[in-house]
């Protein structure tokens, strides 16, 4: 009989699927990492049980536990189902831009959440950063997870995304396009594509709102580059340590309301029933096009599922109110 012993166990393998109707103008094939395919629906559940395994391992995380974590959402989800899984309690702090569908999912599986507000600065005490950081210090028997800087998070993709990634398309992969948020999926899929073959580009999509793009092209962390935006899970106003900007070898910035209409163009054109981000990363290939040739052989990966934003980007209400549909 074949099964997995708990969900934990279907996290990865995850398919490439191409995309046919939104790349019809490039010369190059685009196939998509597909990450939705995992029990949480998004690429975050392969991090979260890395960092809960290495947390176990070296004494951080104790039996019958509290985990603590600021999330956009699917950390929060992977996190929560290895909990399940573990028997550990959750506690997860978010920012009041996020959907109310990942709130509703996170106490769905029995997380309890603290929502922040996202206008603050980063070491403002009411930020979701500083929340989260305050409860890990004040929680017994906790463990603070801070995806940000945990080098659990680029491990897990080193050892799972980016070897799919390689095997699945024999070794022909040319550039690998993701949004960059905490900085672990770009930074360690990058790093075990480019020990394959240095020649692979790797690229990130950003959001007008983030510092990446600058900071990458200058070494400038520019705070007037800092504004709130409305794209999920993608860009930041701080520079996580697992961003590896050695490893990247460019940005492009895709602004909130192509961000928005192509997560609808994903879903109507391509049957592809994704999150914002997907929208963004899509967006970000399209922008790329002078890179590519016909040769090459692109992968976006696109992060997590369209069921998370049912009431914003795949509401026409809500679509026409933020002017980005007529």
């Amino acid at each position: 009989m074949e099964y997995a012993k708990n969900i934990l166990e279907t996290i990865g393998n995850t398919p490439l699927v191409k995309i046919n109707t939104l790349t019809k103008d490039l010369p190059c094939l685009v196939l998509s990492k597909y990450e939705t395919f995992n029990p949480g629906n998004s690429v975050k559940d392969r991090m979260a049980v890395q960092m809960i395994a290495d947390a176990e391992a070296d004494g951080r995380l104790k039996p019958g536990g509290t985990i603590i974590e600021g999330t956009s959402g699917n950390t929060g989800m992977g996190l929560a189902l290895a909990a399940i899984v573990k028997g550990y309690k959750c506690i997860f702090v978010m920012a009041d831009k996020q959907s109310k569908e990942k709130v509703d999912m996170l106490k769905a599986v029995g997380a309890e959440v603290v929502v922040c507000p996202t206008a603050v600065d980063p070491d403002d005490p009411r930020s979701y950063y500083s929340v989260s950081k305050r409860l890990g210090e004040e929680t017994p028997n906790s463990w603070y997870v801070n995806q940000y800087d945990n080098p659990s998070n680029t491990k897990a993709h080193y050892e799972s995304t980016g070897p799919e990634i390689w095997n699945q398309t024999d070794g022909k992969i040319t550039h690998f396009v993701v949004g960059v948020g905490t900085g672990g999926t770009i930074s360690g899929v990058g790093k075990y594509l480019k020990e394959q073959n240095p020649n692979i580009k790797i690229w990130g999509v950003d959001t007008y709102g983030s510092v990446f793009k600058k900071y990458h092209e200058t070494g400038v962390f520019d705070e007037n580059e800092i504004y709130p935006y409305v794209t999920e899970g993608i860009g930041e106003d701080i520079l996580p340590k697992n961003v590896d900007f050695s490893i990247i070898d460019g940005f492009t910035k895709v602004t909130d309301k192509d961000a928005a209409v192509y997560t609808q163009r994903l879903a109507k054109e391509e049957g592809m029933f994704l999150g914002n981000s997907a929208g963004a990363a899509i967006k970000g290939v399209l922008q790329l096009k002078e890179h590519f040739t016909k040769d090459d052989v692109v992968v976006v990966l696109f992060h997590d599922h369209g069921s998370r934003y049912v009431g914003k980007m795949f509401n026409d209400d809500w679509m026409r109110e933020m002017g980005y549909i007529e």
